[in-house]
């Protein structure tokens, strides 16, 4: 008699089941695995802001002063044809603040290869006769511009390659005023206190003084001892989110604003940017398809964080005006010409607030070193207000002539350096 022996296999119910117990298990996992990794990107994001931190104070121990946003070689004829973006000979004082950085956070190789002459050339080939320092920061064929330092970005963007040069997730902070945010007292590459701005006899200084509030200002060394306000209470840096060849709000520039006035004086207010009638009602993210963007207008590498090496606000700079992840926007044709000659659009004001892939806001870095992360939320002010300048007897009001509080809130008094303004809790 043949002896049964007991059922080896599971039945085709069995086996649904347990794949639908499976199912089930991965999809309430999944969402915890993503958070997992996105919190470890945005921890990854924060070590190297703490890092570039670590840097400028290392910088600064060596120094006695903070890195220069926009410095560099000069040429030897200065003119109306100082700023051609065909230079290179000579980087025209282009050089953002992260270049002189990269010997503090374990750049040294690249920073030899930048501070001495006959650098390599993208293409491998014979290095050219480069300067030292380098050829001004648009010029593609110099390697160490096109290079993607990994301290200066942040793992959760995912932006790579072209058309961009090397990238970069950090902005120096220039304050919580446009004035003067891209030449400072600079006049076709030269200091300039006298030269006057349509008739008004007060010089490009006094106009940068006013104006420019930042930690960072264009063209001008700074140190620890001009933030008045206490470090610990002072933003130097914030992460900027790089242009994905899209027509995001926060990363591809508008550039139709009217902001100042025939004097030179700001006249446009935040929420002319924030507002705009080209930002698309049904995403508002992103710009409809007929804005005229700068990366149209001037060329497919003119978006935010493109150029690590350029001391251009656009591509390394932020400020303290527009909450961060708000639209980014630049002046129309009428801006002030004196701000830096030839330096064609990119060289435009504007409002360039903070941005990240990070949800719901982004990570700034105190000038004592403490990274903070930002939500877009912060209190921001009177966004209907025009930033502080120098205006020549125009239509100031006590909110932005010079030297008054910023009118941006909690955000706008993080940006200044110098205001008395008093932080009554922690961030």
């Amino acid at each position: 008699m043949q002896r049964s022996h007991p059922r080896q296999a599971f039945t085709l119910v069995e086996l649904l089941v347990v794949i639908a117990i499976i199912g089930v298990l991965v999809g309430l996992l999944l969402p915890a695995v993503q958070a997992a990794r996105e919190a470890a990107r945005r921890m990854s994001c924060s070590n190297n802001f703490k890092q570039i931190g670590l840097a400028v104070h290392n910088y600064h121990s060596a120094y006695k002063k903070l890195p220069r946003q926009a410095g560099g070689t000069d040429p030897a004829v200065k003119g109306s044809n100082f700023f051609n973006s065909y230079q290179l000979t000579n980087n025209a004082g282009r050089l953002s603040w992260l270049v002189g950085l990269t010997p503090f956070f374990e750049g040294q190789a690249l920073w030899e290869q930048i501070s001495n002459p006959n650098g390599p050339n993208t293409d491998g080939s014979t290095p050219s006769d480069w300067p030292a320092m380098g050829p001004n920061p648009s010029q593609a064929r110099y390697l160490p511009w096109m290079i993607d330092i990994p301290t200066l970005r942040c793992p959760s963007d995912p932006g790579f390659g072209l058309p961009s040069m090397g990238r970069t997730n950090i902005g120096a902070c220039l304050g919580d005023s446009y004035s003067r945010m891209v030449g400072g007292a600079f006049h076709r590459g030269q200091i300039a206190p006298d030269v006057a701005v349509n008739g008004n006899s007060l010089g490009l200084s006094v106009r940068s003084n006013a104006g420019a509030r930042g930690v960072f200002v264009a063209r001008q060394s700074t140190a620890f001892r001009d933030i008045l306000d206490g470090l610990s209470n002072t933003i130097m840096a914030g992460e900027i989110a790089t242009d994905l060849g899209d027509q995001d709000t926060r990363t591809n520039a508008e550039t139709g604003l009217s902001i100042e006035n025939s004097s030179g004086a700001a006249s446009g207010a935040p929420n002319l940017c924030s507002n705009h009638a080209n930002i698309d009602a049904t995403r508002p993210q992103f710009w409809v398809s007929s804005t005229t963007l700068i990366t149209t207008l001037e060329s497919s590498s003119a978006a935010r964080g493109y150029r690590w090496a350029e001391g251009l606000p656009l591509f390394t700079g932020m400020q303290t005006i527009l909450p961060p992840n708000s639209p980014v926007c630049l002046a129309d044709d009428s801006y002030d010409q004196t701000q830096w000659q030839n330096w064609a659009d990119r060289g435009r004001p504007g409002f360039i607030p903070p941005s990240s892939r990070h949800q719901g806001g982004c990570h700034i870095l105190m000038s004592d070193g403490a990274v903070k992360f930002i939500t877009d939320s912060i209190e921001s002010g009177t966004q209907s207000q025009v930033p502080v300048s120098y205006n020549s007897g125009g239509a100031a009001t006590p909110s932005n002539v010079v030297g008054a509080a910023s009118p941006y809130g909690l955000w706008g008094a993080l940006g200044t350096r110098a205001s008395k303004e008093v932080i009554e809790a922690e961030l």
